[in-house]
């Protein structure tokens, strides 16, 4: 009995809801990625004058993270299920923090491209590895929740980024800015050693909670079970489908994320008197991040099947997305600041089922693999049309506030697209029936 009572009291004292804690530490993760990306956009009107570059310019620098970002991401995605969530994310960030405190030695187009480059590479297994550990801890009632929380990261970081990036640039110019995340990243790298195990080794989980999610996701135990090959994964609609969730949304995000305050400055709009619409579509993403995993946990558990609760929010955020159009008919920042609130909500909805279906289809030994596919879509996406934006604005210049109004147009329709393929694609099929896939 004594034995026992040592025994006990030499275990460490378990953490309640200890998943959560995890969401958190994805959550952070995700806030400091996204300051370290927006830094350059923030301070992309002020280092285009001071370097004389043009949009091409700009996107050309844009782009070579985007090169890196789309092809790290299904690499990475791959190497996180070989090497495990833990290891794999504190090698991503390790990187990632190095090279956003080296950018403070850029000088120029080229050096500055190649750290974007370098930046891209290591914060492309941000998402992949966070898809890995929401299927590791969490069931699948809770995934769409889990996924908003992590991935609601990316609009607090970028509302944050402009109050913490611009005082630093106005004191101290824009090489401190660059800083900044670094540290931010080396800061989140001590808590994540600390904080991540698999939820059969933590030493902090109850045992409730253990039980309660190794029951729900049975595939966290496998050990040594054979993995689905990149060209089996893309045999399969579900894997296209999951593809296509980002790849016709994610292009229009990074176009609010990289080019938003150039916009407002192509509408005429002075940059710092437009600095709260710069920040309100990153709050109206965050909340619509919440409202897609909410409501879809929700309808689960009134009894809609998965399929329908994810498509529900699907079809919300393609139609929602379309309200990005009605802003090529105002110069009123108040106007624009609301239409691009209302997109990025309803955009934010439809990314967080596109960030939940690989652990909805897919075991944990697959689920990095096929949001690593994702993000390679979502980048090759991006690429495509950064590169028209580039071209097109410069080439629009003369049109003065209306430069941009055919990409604008654009960014609402691609959406409204990919959620017609979706509605098609991932459906329960011949491959669900081989165990290739969850049912849906």
């Amino acid at each position: 009995m004594a034995i026992a009572r040592q025994m006990n009291s030499t275990r460490p004292r378990s953490i309640p809801s200890l998943r959560w804690w995890i969401g958190g530490i994805l959550f952070a993760s995700t806030v400091i990625n996204y300051i370290d990306r927006q830094t350059l956009s923030i301070l992309a009107p002020y280092l285009k004058q001071d370097y004389h570059w043009t949009n091409v310019d700009y996107a050309n620098i844009v782009i070579s993270f985007r090169i890196a970002y789309a092809i790290g991401q299904g690499v990475c995605g791959r190497l996180m299920d070989r090497v495990g969530t833990r290891r794999g994310l504190t090698i991503s960030v390790t990187w990632y923090s190095i090279v956003s405190l080296l950018t403070s030695l850029a000088n120029g187009i080229s050096s500055f491209a190649l750290f974007r480059f370098l930046l891209g590479a290591g914060e492309s297994a941000n998402w992949p590895g966070a898809s890995k550990a929401v299927s590791e801890w969490f069931p699948k009632r809770e995934r769409g929740l889990a996924a908003a929380f992590y991935d609601s990261g990316s609009s607090v970081g970028g509302a944050v980024a402009p109050f913490l990036i611009l005082p630093v640039y106005f004191l101290w110019g824009w090489r401190v800015a660059f800083v900044i995340p670094g540290l931010l990243g080396f800061l989140w790298l001590i808590a994540w050693r600390r904080v991540y195990h698999l939820p059969q080794d933590h030493p902090r989980i109850s045992d409730a909670e253990r039980n309660m999610i190794l029951a729900e996701t049975p595939e966290v135990q496998t050990a040594g079970k054979l993995r689905l090959r990149w060209r089996d994964l893309l045999k399969l609609p579900q894997t296209w489908g999951t593809i296509i969730s980002k790849a016709l949304t994610d292009p229009v995000w990074f176009f609010v994320t990289d080019w938003f305050p150039i916009y407002l400055v192509a509408k005429g709009i002075s940059l710092k008197s437009g600095l709260l619409a710069v920040w309100v579509p990153f709050l109206a993403a965050d909340l619509g991040n919440f409202f897609g995993g909410g409501v879809s946990g929700y309808l689960i558990r009134r009894g809609w099947s998965l399929g329908a609760a994810r498509k529900a929010l699907v079809v919300f955020g393609g139609v929602g997305v379309l309200l990005l159009i009605p802003t090529v008919f105002t110069v009123n920042l108040y106007l624009i600041t609301m239409f691009f609130g209302l997109a990025t909500f309803s955009y934010a909805s439809f990314s967080t089922i596109a960030n939940v279906l690989p652990t909805d289809l897919y075991t944990s030994d697959s689920v990095a693999s096929v949001s690593g596919l994702s993000g390679t879509g979502a980048g090759i996406g991006t690429i495509i049309a950064f590169e028209l934006i580039g071209h097109f604005s410069d080439a629009r210049q003369a049109a003065g506030t209306h430069a941009f109004d055919p990409i604008v147009i654009v960014a609402g329709l691609i959406p409204f697209l990919g959620m017609i393929l979706v509605l098609l694609l991932v459906r329960n099929t011949r491959a669900t029936d081989q165990d290739l896939v969850r049912r849906i």
